[in-house]
């Protein structure tokens, strides 16, 4: 889920512009820069966070350019460090990949809608549903959040993903098919057991650090 250089057109970069600017402005409004710079395990634990998603980032695969797949590890930070951190450390993660050239810079933006944005927004929805419709119970939270909740974030930034690139011609629909959407099934069940194992040892060993998981909702008042 990468767009290498000269790949899409100008008006798509441009566009793309706004939108990412705008919500990385909104994600460094809202972050806990206080209690970040307090607590110094929170710290470690977003930059051992950051730099683990950015090795996940390099181990990727494809044919053509623009279709490769990786894990993306996305559901995990939003669910551990809230929406906004981990909006700001994919940013990060995204700049580095983009100067070891794992990532092209005239597609940075786009790319950062489709492979951070997107998939931080389906997260962040189906917990608040979970949170709004479901019962509060600890396994409910693991699976829908954790497990189903990384399978939906990387099919929306595949389908995003593809979805630009047809619209912009780049690639027609029997290309996009045959050489990615059919493989996304493959990708998106090891990415939610990837997201859930992660989720379930913080879950269990310190459910505190869990910025989005309510520990009295879901464990003491059961």
């Amino acid at each position: 889920m990468s767009f290498t250089d000269g790949l899409l057109s100008t008006g798509w970069l441009i566009a793309a512009a706004p939108i990412y600017l705008f919500a990385l402005l909104q994600a460094a409004r809202h972050a806990p820069w206080r209690v970040l710079g307090d607590n110094r395990v929170l710290q470690h634990m977003l930059g051992g966070a950051t730099a683990l998603l950015a090795v996940l980032w390099t181990m990727r695969a494809g044919i053509s350019p623009g279709l490769g797949i990786h894990f993306l590890g996305i559901t995990v930070m939003t669910l551990v460090f809230g929406w906004d951190l981990a909006i700001l450390a994919a940013s990060v993660v995204l700049l580095a990949m983009a100067l070891i050239g794992k990532e092209s810079w005239d597609g940075l933006l786009i790319n950062g809608i489709c492979s951070v944005l997107l998939p931080v927004a389906a997260t962040y929805l189906i917990c608040f549903f979970v949170e709004r419709r479901l019962q509060k119970n600890f396994f409910i939270f693991l699976f829908v959040c954790g497990f189903i909740g990384a399978a939906v974030a990387t099919a929306v930034a595949g389908l995003s993903t593809s979805a630009v690139l047809w619209l912009d011609g780049v690639y027609d629909l029997n290309k996009i098919y045959h050489e990615y959407i059919r493989y996304l099934p493959l990708i998106m069940f090891p990415e939610g057991l990837l997201n859930g194992i992660f989720l379930t040892g913080m879950l269990v060993f310190h459910p505190d650090w869990v910025r989005t998981f309510d520990a009295k909702g879901y464990i003491d008042e059961q």
